[in-house]
């Protein structure tokens, strides 16, 4: 998504809306009069991001910080349908006419903060991007849990940015059952884990993300991702393992979301191999 609208940088915003919609209100701080007030005339001047979340920089120091969570899109193009639509930004001086926000179920969140409430509310309550993680911080903040670890890797106050989807990829690559307690894990298995975390995410963002057949993700010109091509266990229940060739991808819940494994080659004590991509 960050890569997707850049573009944007160097563009001013004219105006902020936020359309009507019949649907369940996200939440939106401050109200679209105090927002459109503050930014109206403001160049954007970075696109970035923190965890899973997009950062809008503009010249006045404040930020727009969008969370899409499970069904959010941040859009340059027209967005898959007229309803959802939760924020217009009007944009002038660069290569397109608007950035959008649009979320099918609601759970998004848009707010704009100055640069001190940006360190309190999102700094503040996030830990270490999961691209710059590393296996010291995973052990540090775990290695006492009793959570199981797949579960652990969702908490975004412990590494942000890992997603459901990709915290079964990241097991995978590791070699580690994902039922397998956080305090029950070796210092070689904290720096397989870290490891794979870096080469799945770096992989994902390569191929734009995933599309799933229900259709929910879009990049930012409303295109599909690429990266569900190249999944090895997430949404492949009861077929044969990639890397085993005899254990047959099992789906089980935890913390009420589907977690895709192979029982055969990830065992509660973890492989001892090398991470690498297969």
């Amino acid at each position: 998504m960050r890569r997707g609208v850049l573009p944007v940088v160097g563009s001013r915003i004219t105006k902020a809306q936020r359309p009507e919609c019949r649907l369940r209100p996200i939440l939106f701080e401050p109200n679209i009069r105090t927002f459109d007030h503050r930014v109206r005339g403001q160049e954007i001047v970075d696109v970035g991001r923190r965890g899973k979340r997009v950062m809008i920089h503009l010249g006045s120091h404040d930020v727009i910080v969008i969370e899409p969570r499970m069904t959010g899109l941040v859009l340059l193009a027209d967005p898959p349908g007229p309803e959802h639509l939760r924020l217009r930004l009007t944009l002038t001086g660069g290569p397109n006419e608007q950035l959008l926000f649009w979320d099918r179920r609601g759970l998004g969140t848009v707010r704009l903060l100055s640069a001190d409430e940006l360190k309190i509310k999102v700094d503040g309550k996030l830990g270490p991007d999961a691209l710059r993680v590393t296996h010291d911080d995973l052990k540090g903040k775990l290695k006492t849990s009793r959570r199981e670890i797949k579960v652990a890797l969702l908490d975004q106050a412990v590494v942000a940015g890992i997603g459901n989807l990709y915290a079964a990829e990241i097991l995978f690559l590791s070699g580690i059952d994902p039922r397998t307690r956080c305090d029950c894990l070796t210092g070689p298995q904290w720096k397989r884990i870290q490891q794979a975390t870096h080469a799945v995410l770096q992989e994902a963002i390569q191929h734009e993300g995933s599309t799933l057949s229900d259709g929910t993700y879009r990049n930012a010109l409303n295109g599909e991702g690429g990266y569900q091509n190249y999944h090895r266990v997430y949404d492949r229940v009861d077929e044969l393992c990639i890397r085993c060739k005899k254990g047959r991808i099992r789906r089980i819940v935890q913390a009420q979301r589907s977690t895709f494994f192979c029982p055969n080659c990830q065992q509660r004590r973890g492989l001892h191999h090398t991470v690498r991509t297969i």
